[in-house]
């Protein structure tokens, strides 16, 4: 691929208007263990999975979107005249005690450089041309320790909010944090709650990081997760659409229920330009979750050594001595770990042009990270 193609593919980064209504009332009282709230709907073009449901677009209220387009001016005159993408630091090393860190150290240099150096080569961008509130809706805050990480599901993000949690005060013990506190708690800040000062103060003064997987591992990981366990939202809303537009001959009861779906129906689905229904950040691209060209990460983590990177991070932004990132497995505990063998296993009932189309859809993510292609 052309360093023109890249540069279009990085560039073309302009999603619809992004909104979140939050519900009226009070907040709701801290219960690590409490019953699932009910979903909010969100009005935005991407599904957030967990966060929210699916919906059709619907036009947000006048008012609401003219504060926001306003503010979007605002703040696009105030990139203008400044530097963009922002500056990367030096990550600040002074609370690392011991030298068992030498090896996680070099390897975070190397990552850290080589996506700058990508970013530099291809990004050709002098200023973000998505929405501002958009690009940083993924990224939680935790300001006690200055932290921003930026959500990638399948890549650790359950245990890295219990983390999150208990940094803040919110738990004593990620173990203890359940996986409805985690997902539907709303107990965590997101950087787009913030005023527009407050979202560009944290942006350059925090540490910012983002955890990644090899892109192939992780569709796998969130087939597994969300089509071959019982699911409530993914089967009705996904399974459904999936199942109606990829199976001929389709049986009523997997029309009805949408449970059963293939691997080879929902990569059908994910390559279709005209899909049935929207995409989901459990599967959408990091480079378009995280826009890591456009927001200069200080850290970056990956899960094939998440332990090693996330307890290193851990020691670099002060965190409690005891603070150890939790290695359980937050659902399916009984499953096996996605794995590269069993990738394989999912990816033999695929054509090698329909391998190589995943690669393609995950082009940048491979090419930002610097993963190789082993399954091609």
């Amino acid at each position: 691929m052309t360093r023109g193609k890249i540069q279009e593919r990085i560039t073309d980064q302009n999603p619809e208007f992004h909104i979140t209504e939050e519900p009226k009332g009070k907040k709701e009282n801290l219960l690590l263990n409490s019953e699932r709230p009910t979903r909010v709907l969100r009005k935005t073009s991407h599904s957030q999975g967990e966060d929210g449901a699916l919906g059709k677009p619907t036009r947000p209220q006048t008012i609401k979107l003219s504060e926001k387009l306003e503010g979007t001016k605002t703040v696009f005159k105030k990139f203008s005249e400044r530097k963009w993408p922002l500056d990367i630091h030096p990550l600040n090393k002074s609370l690392v005690k011991d030298n068992k860190w030498k090896e996680t150290d070099v390897a975070q240099e190397t990552r850290r450089s080589f996506l700058q150096e990508f970013c530099k080569k291809y990004g050709g961008v002098s200023r973000p041309q998505s929405h501002l509130f958009h690009m940083v809706s993924r990224i939680y805050v935790e300001d006690k320790h200055k932290i921003l990480y930026c959500e990638v599901p399948k890549a650790g993000c359950s245990n890295w909010k219990r983390i999150l949690m208990v940094l803040s005060g919110l738990a004593s013990s990620a173990y203890n944090i359940s996986h409805d506190a985690v997902h539907y708690g709303k107990h965590l800040k997101k950087l787009d709650s913030f005023d527009l000062k407050g979202i560009y103060s944290r942006l350059n003064t925090y540490t910012k990081a983002v955890f990644v997987r090899d892109p192939m591992e992780r569709l796998v990981s969130a087939f597994r997760d969300k089509f071959e366990h019982p699911n409530s939202y993914y089967h009705p809303v996904f399974g459904k659409a999936i199942i109606k537009k990829y199976r001929p001959n389709a049986c009523e009861e997997a029309l009805n229920n949408g449970s059963g779906v293939k691997f080879k129906e929902f990569v059908h689905y994910l390559l279709d330009s005209h899909r049935p229904v929207g995409m989901d950040i459990h599967w959408e691209k990091v480079s378009k979750l995280c826009y890591p060209c456009l927001i200069n990460y200080d850290f970056v983590g990956k899960f094939e050594t998440l332990e090693e990177d996330a307890n290193y991070f851990l020691q670099l932004v002060g965190a409690p001595k005891g603070l150890k990132f939790p290695n359980f497995k937050d659902r399916h505990s009984s499953d096996e770990r996605t794995n590269a063998q069993v990738v394989r296993q999912y990816l033999k009932d695929l054509t090698r042009t329909e391998r190589q189309l995943i690669y393609d859809f995950y082009y940048l993510d491979y090419l930002m990270f610097n993963y190789t292609t082993p399954f091609l």
